[in-house]
């Protein structure tokens, strides 16, 4: 199958001089559609890092990132910000919701930005287990359903990629796992490419690969032949 992300010698420095600090180190890896990918690893592991590269939302200091062929880190700040409309959905750590919108029009933004056929919007709230507050807004909600309508936000704009930063770090074990199954459908059902970067070491049983980070290196990089299902995680 091919490769929908090839990432070669990611390397990402802030600073310079003695100042330096190497946030990614050379890391290299590549992500097929259809799969699930959990990148584990501690804090300061440089996991979020990764993920605005691979995102776009930030860039890295030098090496290849191939979506589809093209290198995303030559792209100027407008490809940059097609990329990101288009090609991939977020999942904050941080939810990054709309205060003065309700949990729907949250949702409706994120379809609205995106060019191409997108989700249907009440059915992706009510999967998310929300259906009784798509009119609340944000302050009205706990931190868990904000977390959730953020995940029916990039759920519903049906873009190729995922990237979620800690999706159920906010949840507890019985909605972390519905939201995790949700995950998996959108990429083994939809041929979605879904990444996910968490510490939560229960969360490597239901990927198909998983890649280990560890002060900015790729310590592991491994294919899964049998996932576990979601049903039988310890969480």
């Amino acid at each position: 199958m091919a490769s929908l992300i090839t990432a070669i010698g990611i390397t990402k420095r802030y600073g310079r001089g003695s100042a330096a600090v190497t946030a990614l180190d050379d890391v290299s890896f590549s992500v097929e559609k259809g799969t699930v990918t959990i990148i584990l690893g501690p804090s300061g592991a440089g996991k979020t890092t990764l993920l605005n590269i691979l995102g776009a939302m930030d860039v890295a200091t030098s090496g290849i990132l191939a979506v589809d062929g093209d290198n995303v880190l030559a792209y100027s700040a407008k490809q940059r910000s097609a990329y990101r409309r288009n090609k991939v959905s977020f999942v904050f750590q941080t939810y990054n919701l709309l205060a003065n919108l309700s949990a729907r029009e949250n949702v409706v933004l994120a379809t609205e930005m995106r060019r191409g056929e997108c989700r249907d919007i009440d059915k992706t709230i009510e999967d998310v287990g929300l259906k009784h507050r798509f009119s609340n807004y944000p302050s009205q909600l706990s931190g868990g359903e904000q977390q959730r309508v953020s995940i029916a936000r990039a759920l519903a704009k049906n873009a190729d990629i995922l990237l979620c930063d800690e999706p159920t770090g906010a949840l507890d074990s019985e909605t972390g796992k519905m939201v995790l199954a949700l995950l998996c459908r959108a990429a083994r059902d939809e041929d979605k490419a879904v990444i996910i970067v968490t510490h939560n070491s229960a969360l490597e049983q239901v990927g198909d690969h998983l890649i280990r980070l560890k002060n900015g290196k790729i310590v592991s990089d491994q294919k899964v032949d049998c996932p576990k299902s979601i049903e039988e995680i310890d969480w």
